[in-house]
């Protein structure tokens, strides 16, 4: 090539970049503009929060939210169906009660999800503290048989990234009963997954081990986990009384919500948005993960309301199950890998509806480079962090069939302040972190859709 066409060459190729780029800012920006001035994800959160009301698992209200979700993607979506899948029916049962024998001090607790329960006249014993699996297992049967453990490791407040320091505490809640019981516990008490001293506790899954006795467990707030271990310093003999009536019950039918925009060009290809339509059952679940429905509800409203015809399809995917059992998550990926179906990305909210950061990646250098890549059209909008690991656990069962996931982050400082308790309700959520929320997975969705990923 001659150096004067190779130069015209030069310069038409940089003119169609700046031309494509400027095409894209102008969308994203309208994207924006149309969530924050016309917006449904708020009002859809506070029927969902307030008509509703929690959904966990296997409940009536669980029901009614996928009845909720069909009707009102119905109106917004080319397509709509259910997908079956059966879940686990935990129910709490009458409140829980907790205390020190002889003392009036009444403790705030709840029943951890999945454990069994007492039955009436509860369980009294002699409690020993521990923070780690390390201690357990040193103080062994001999101190431990018979007694209530009690978990009270903190999450590590030095941690600017909460969901680390939720991972750094979070095993004595799924793991902590079963490690309990292999040493003749009768009971755990747990301290509540909470940063701050909170009246409140947080409840959460359980993991028991097949192979181990079922124990009761429930968690304590952090105010109140500080008012047990000091009383233990006080009186190491202490006698504890809780007693839970929850109980599982048969699994039951429900279903993942599945609602998608046809694509135009590469229909074959698919762009997931999702989250999980259940929560605990002690709050509303606005955040967790309310907001993440509507995000992914509010993709396919903005993109149809503002005519825009997506090349590939989109797909939001409201999953069942995620609080107790990801049975949703893995009949989604067993439905994927049964038909075959071209996942280009996989994008799912469940961390609230705050702030919005950016987003994590599980995905390849090439994927990740791509994403980055559109820092400059996305950072106006507040969207600079792209270092993460992580997908979310819904989507996680997708990724063996090699699909790139994505989570969506937002601010996360306050997300465990209502994190699977009584305080998760709609008033906790801003009308205004929660429609960027919804512009910014648009956005993304957006430049895959016209881009693709390598």
């Amino acid at each position: 090539m001659k150096p004067a066409i190779q130069c015209v060459f030069l310069i038409f190729i940089c003119l169609s970049f700046e031309a494509f780029a400027q095409v894209d800012e102008d969308a994203i920006r309208q994207l924006f503009d149309k969530e924050l001035r016309e917006g449904q994800s708020y009002p859809w959160l506070v029927d969902l929060s307030t008509k509703i009301g929690h959904r966990l698992s296997g409940s009536p209200g669980a029901a009614r939210a996928v009845e909720w979700a069909k009707r009102e993607l119905d109106n917004v979506a080319d397509s709509v169906w259910l997908q079956p899948v059966m879940v686990p029916q935990w129910v709490r049962g009458q409140k829980e009660e907790a205390r020190i024998k002889k003392s009036k001090l009444e403790f705030n607790v709840c029943a951890l999800g999945g454990s069994v329960g007492t039955g009436p006249g509860g369980i009294t014993a002699e409690v020993v503290e521990v923070k780690t699996f390390e201690e357990l297992k040193e103080l062994g049967g001999n101190r431990i048989r018979g007694k209530i453990v009690f978990f009270n490791r903190p999450m590590d407040a030095s941690r600017i990234h909460t969901f680390s320091a939720y991972g750094g505490a979070v095993d004595q809640r799924g793991s902590g009963p079963s490690e309990a019981a292999r040493y003749g516990a009768v009971g755990v008490i747990v301290r509540s997954m909470g940063l701050n001293d909170e009246d409140y506790p947080h409840t959460g899954g359980l993991r028991y081990d097949p192979a181990l006795p079922k124990i009761p467990a429930i968690a304590i707030s952090t105010r109140h986990a500080e008012v047990l271990s000091k009383s233990l310093k006080n009186d190491s003999d202490l006698q504890f009384y809780f007693e839970t009536h929850c109980e599982t019950l048969p699994d039951v039918r429900s279903f993942n919500v599945i609602a998608e925009l046809k694509g135009s060009e590469y229909s074959d290809e698919i762009i997931v948005v999702s989250a999980h339509l259940d929560s605990w059952d002690l709050g509303q679940g606005a955040h967790d993960d309310g907001a993440g429905v509507v995000h992914s509800m509010e993709v396919l409203r903005l993109f149809k309301m503002m005519g825009i015809k997506p090349k590939r399809t989109i797909r939001a995917v409201l999953f069942m199950n995620e609080e107790n059992g990801l049975r949703g998550g893995m009949e989604y990926a067993r439905y994927v890998e049964m038909k075959k179906e071209k996942h280009i990305a996989a994008i799912e909210s469940d961390r609230g509806g705050f702030t919005p950061r950016g987003f994590s990646m599980s995905a390849s250098n090439d994927v990740r480079n791509q994403i980055k890549s559109w820092r400059p059209l996305l950072e106006p909008y507040g969207l600079t962090d792209f270092n993460q690991e992580g997908g979310g656990a819904d989507i996680g069962p997708l990724a063996p069939l090699g699909i790139p996931l994505i989570g969506f982050l937002p601010d996360s400082q306050r997300y465990f302040d209502y994190h699977h308790t009584s305080t998760d309700t709609i008033d906790k959520v801003s009308k205004r972190e929660l429609e960027l929320g919804s512009a910014s997975i648009a956005a993304l969705v957006y430049l895959i859709d016209q881009h693709g990923l390598d």
